[in-house]
């Protein structure tokens, strides 16, 4: 590319191949310029965000913890988080996003989720090195299709050479999901035959949170995702139902969404429609 010259923001999505669609369902391939710092708040969940890069580098930020997050980094793995981070840029930055689950994390990476839990890791500290390696290998790539098909492959070996989770496990996993984090922890204790005890440490190992933790953030993530239903180019002045959207997304009241939201996303639900408004 020659220095100076513009560059268009781009947005690519693409879909795995059909054998790896219960465990990846898009890939995001993206070019985005920022001439100034570019800084985000980045929302907790219970997922694993796995970026190859090859652009320019950004910081990863946890509010909480300077330890937890990593500096001028083009590709990295951020395990599953109960709190908000900021991510910051500048320049041009080119590569692909992967939004996975835990369990699916756990086989690909080849490590439990427990010791990603509120971090941000470069892929050159990951074991193995093929992440890194298959990052550079994206880099070299012709075009997006060609990369999609390179992450095919990668992806599929790694989880063809792992061994599976453990079926309890990620039944419990599908449970929690299915339920849209309403289901009770000891419920699903008592549905698998283990004490409630038993089923946090698995939890805390392979997830990397508590399920009630990760139940909590189910029902944040649906929630949230409320928010982009709300037509915020109609009707001036009219005011949201929050308790109608907190009893649709299974919390017990109004101040407990807020609350979730001060905690998971540092705003509250109002602000984020404020500035999706302003934006």
């Amino acid at each position: 590319m020659t220095a100076g010259a513009p560059v268009d923001d781009e947005l690519v999505l693409g879909l795995p191949e059909v054998r790896l669609r219960p465990f990846v369902d898009r890939y995001i391939g993206y070019r985005e310029r920022a001439d100034v710092p570019l800084v985000r708040r980045e929302t907790a969940g219970v997922f694993v965000v796995l970026i190859l890069g090859w652009g320019a580098p950004l910081d990863v930020t946890d509010p909480r913890s300077a330890e937890r997050g990593v500096q001028r980094t083009d590709s990295f793995v951020a395990g599953t988080f109960d709190g908000w981070c900021t991510t910051r840029t500048v320049g041009v930055g080119e590569g692909v996003e992967l939004l996975l689950s835990p369990l699916t994390a756990r086989r690909l990476l080849g490590l439990p989720l427990g010791e990603l839990t509120n971090r941000a890791v470069g892929v050159g500290h990951l074991p193995g090195g093929w992440l890194d390696r298959l990052r550079g290998r994206l880099a070299d790539a012709n075009g997006w299709p060609h990369r999609f098909a390179l992450l095919d492959a990668a992806l599929a070996d790694r989880l063809a050479a792992s061994p599976p989770v453990d079926a309890r496990l990620d039944w419990a996993w599908r449970w929690l999901v299915a339920s849209g984090g309403r289901g009770g922890v000891g419920a699903l204790a008592s549905e698998l035959g283990w004490s409630r005890r038993h089923l946090a440490a698995r939890f805390r190992q392979d997830v990397g949170l508590p399920p009630k933790t990760a139940a909590r953030l189910l029902r944040f993530q649906q929630a949230r995702a409320a928010l982009t239903g709300v037509d915020v180019t109609a009707g001036a002045g009219r005011a949201v139902d929050w308790a109608e959207v907190a009893a649709r997304c299974g919390y017990y009241d109004q101040s407990h969404l807020i609350r979730d939201f001060h905690q998971f996303a540092g705003a509250t639900p109002a602000a984020l429609l404020a500035a999706r408004s302003a934006g």
